[in-house]
């Protein structure tokens, strides 16, 4: 007889208690302890255990950049690093109805097309639903066998019985295995799932991408825990009033993390965008205050953004900081440090900051495109359509350089920006770029003159 044990589980957090408590120690949830019974048994579930461990000279492994599989969607191998990797483990997560299952499924019929046979689990759809889906997405798959099944064990009979090349399953919440007595999404049973998943993935090198659910909060519904088994998590984003979409690599052990993957919602599908900054600057206004282009960096990918800030008088005593796309404490330092060194009163003003096109920009470089187009709109006066900016700014107003200045500046240079505004450490080298001028500036107050 398998040994059993009851514990309680915080559904947050993941946290273990012997008994019950009101309030999770770990995270201050409170309720979320629920009460699991989990089978411990001695031999491995499922027939799938990794070999027997020898240890193997670093000299003797043979790379595995070069057997990559294409997946047949140019921005979802950006974002894999270059393409898919047997024997990965993804997961994918976003919120509802944002195309997860619309991407894989693109994916699942590129790599049909290929000769790649594919299984897609489906756990939430019957086979008639993501037939009527492929209809419209113009999938034709001869390789693509779909299977609605929830129970971890006759998956993965039909696994042994089919051997395909991928595994699609949508989702792992839904997916439960019969020798745990939890219900289906509890920690114990996504914990479980995403290790029999993973030692299915590296004995037999198939490639595995698995669909999770978000919390409230945005965060992968299991909770973190799953995102440390996997090799790759990526997150989509993106409004649904907007037509494009984002796929970010957050983790990644096979390329580089923070890798952005750019597509476009259609009524045929996600379609790759191949120039990002050409459609996030398509409706920028000409000669509008508070409009400033920035060059930011998404991974390994140079991007042009359009900053957006509107200073509007208020009738309170002190004003408001609402900001979209961007750190609004970021936001406040800025405004701060432009009262202090610039002479700009802006504590009584509403201020407003918003990313045109919906995309979420959090690192140091866009501060000279955010304290430029404040400005602007306190002076109401506008930047000259033809400019850029980037650079990090200090509390002292003095500007730092930023990485990869050099990608920056071609990519403005290829959308035929005549002038930009950069850090004087960055501007080594860039000078003999043609048809662009180069302008290295030392502090905000040289910043704000050489634009106004």
């Amino acid at each position: 007889m398998p040994k059993q044990n009851t514990t309680f589980i915080c559904q947050s957090c993941g946290f273990q208690s012997r008994k019950w408590l009101g309030k999770c120690p770990e995270c201050g949830e409170w309720n979320s302890l629920v009460e699991e019974r989990v089978v411990t048994t001695k031999k491995g579930r499922n027939g799938f255990r990794m070999r027997e461990a020898k240890a193997v000279p670093y000299t003797e492994i043979e790379p595995q950049d070069d057997v990559r599989i294409s997946s047949g969607v140019s921005e979802f191998d950006r974002v894999l690093g270059g393409g898919i990797v047997p024997g990965t483990l993804v997961l994918l997560g976003g919120d509802p109805g944002i195309g997860k299952s619309t991407l894989l499924l693109q994916v699942a019929d590129r790599l049909s097309a290929s000769g790649t046979t594919v299984l897609y689990v489906s756990g939430e759809e019957s086979e008639r639903q993501i037939k009527l889906r492929g209809e419209r997405l113009g999938v034709q798959a001869p390789t693509l066998l779909l299977l609605p099944e929830t129970n971890l064990e006759n998956i993965f009979r039909e696994i042994e019985r089919l051997k395909p090349g991928a595994v699609i399953v949508d989702s792992i919440q839904t997916t439960f295995s019969s020798e745990i007595e939890s219900a289906p999404g509890s920690i114990s049973q996504i914990r479980e799932v995403a290790a029999q998943f993973l030692l299915l993935a590296k004995t037999r090198g198939t490639p595995v991408f698995l669909i999770g659910h978000v919390t409230k909060e945005g965060s992968i519904a299991g909770p973190r825990a799953l995102e440390h088994i996997v090799d790759t998590v990526l997150y989509f984003e993106g409004e649904r009033h907007h037509n494009h979409r984002i796929v970010r690599a957050t983790k990644n052990r096979f390329g580089a993390a923070n890798e952005v993957g750019v597509f476009e919602m259609t009524s045929t599908g996600l379609a790759p965008v191949a120039n990002p900054s050409q459609m996030f600057l398509a409706e920028r206004p000409a000669d509008a205050a508070g409009s400033v282009v920035t060059a930011c960096m998404e991974g390994t990918r140079p991007m042009l953004v359009e900053i957006q800030a509107l200073v509007s008088s208020s009738k309170y005593g002190t004003g408001r900081r609402m900001t979209q796309g961007v750190d609004q404490n970021r936001v406040a330092l800025m405004i701060a440090m432009l009262e202090k060194r610039a002479g700009m009163q802006l504590l009584g003003d509403d201020v407003f900051v918003n990313i045109a096109g919906g995309l979420e920009v959090d690192e140091p470089a866009v501060d000279l495109g955010l304290v430029t187009a404040i400005a602007s709109s306190f002076r109401n006066q506008p930047i000259d359509a033809h400019t850029a900016v980037f650079g990090e700014v200090g509390l002292t107003g003095e500007v730092r350089g930023a990485m990869q200045a050099g990608v920056r500046a071609r990519e403005v240079q290829a959308l035929g920006f005549k002038k930009i505004i950069m850090p004087s450490s960055n501007t080594a080298g860039l000078e003999k770029l043609l048809g662009l001028r180069v302008v290295g500036v030392r502090s905000v107050e040289e910043a704000i003159s050489e634009l106004f």
